[in-house]
């Protein structure tokens, strides 16, 4: 009887916490299609998981343009690809005050962030629906839970990803599919950079950031256990107790003192 190969669909897949989510799916025996703007560093996630005996897929697209989700989706049915498990990961910041950034940036944030995640989850939740299994990983964060001065439009994409994602999950958890949310910190990975974000506090001691492979290992042992959610690490899991103690404008005025910038003596 001829077994049809699933495969686990990974955006931004080929570098941070979506590489190492890649590399624990495919310890784990997971086909992996692999999806990021940049042909050379998909090849290069792509040669660091070859060997380890799963099927490897690499695909380019950009996921700030409102079509590439539909693109991507139609691309993989035209393969033939079954998507059994979908990791919504790509995403972006902007570091600065509001009234300052860059406006077409932040749009261009939220098309990534929130539009091209729900694109994504409602076109491949729909054939999993209809294979009555599945499971989703969306990747929120601990800035879900918080609002967030110095990165305000990170903060609300993340926070619409988070409620979005409870609600999913309460509508299916009991058609067959598990919907999760990872919810990092501040993790050792490229998206300072991208988010122009060097000279914040919360990013000056590279010590404290955690460790991809961590956050990625506790994303993927909480989806195969069907847990709604999952804060990675012990500090982040204070630093969200904490908050919800407190009254937003509090919390936002403590985060707008832990992300404003160094001033260099």
């Amino acid at each position: 009887m001829e077994t049809t190969q699933t495969y686990t669909l990974i955006t931004g897949g080929s570098e941070g916490i979506g590489l190492e989510l890649a590399k624990q799916f495919a310890e784990n025996g997971h086909n992996l299609i692999l999806v990021a703007r940049d042909e050379q560093d998909l090849a290069n996630a792509k040669n660091t998981i070859d060997g380890t005996g799963v099927d490897v897929q690499v695909i380019s697209k950009d996921l700030f343009n409102p079509q590439a989700p539909f693109e991507l989706y139609d691309k993989i049915k035209s393969q033939e690809l079954i998507v059994d498990i979908l990791v919504n990961n790509a995403g972006q910041g902007q570091y600065g005050l509001f009234e300052d950034t860059d406006i077409w940036r932040e749009l261009g944030i939220i098309q990534l962030n929130i539009a091209s995640l729900t694109a994504l989850t409602k076109l491949f939740l729909q054939d999993m629906l209809e294979r009555g299994e599945g499971k989703i990983l969306n990747v929120s964060s601990i800035a879900s839970k918080t609002p967030g001065p110095w990165q305000s439009v990170y903060h609300g994409t993340k926070a619409y990803v988070q409620s979005f994602t409870e609600a999913v999950r309460s509508e299916v958890k009991e058609k067959g599919i598990t919907v999760t949310a990872l919810l990092p910190g501040a993790t050792d990975t490229d998206f300072f950079n991208k988010a122009e974000m060097q000279a914040s506090k919360a990013v000056q001691d590279k010590d404290k950031l955690a460790d991809p492979a961590k956050v990625a290992k506790d994303g993927y042992e909480a989806l195969m256990s069907g847990d709604d959610k999952v804060i990675s690490g012990f500090k982040n899991k204070a630093t969200v107790a904490m908050s919800n103690m407190m009254t937003d404008s509090t919390a936002a005025d403590m985060m707008k003192k832990q992300q404003k910038p160094v001033t260099k003596k």
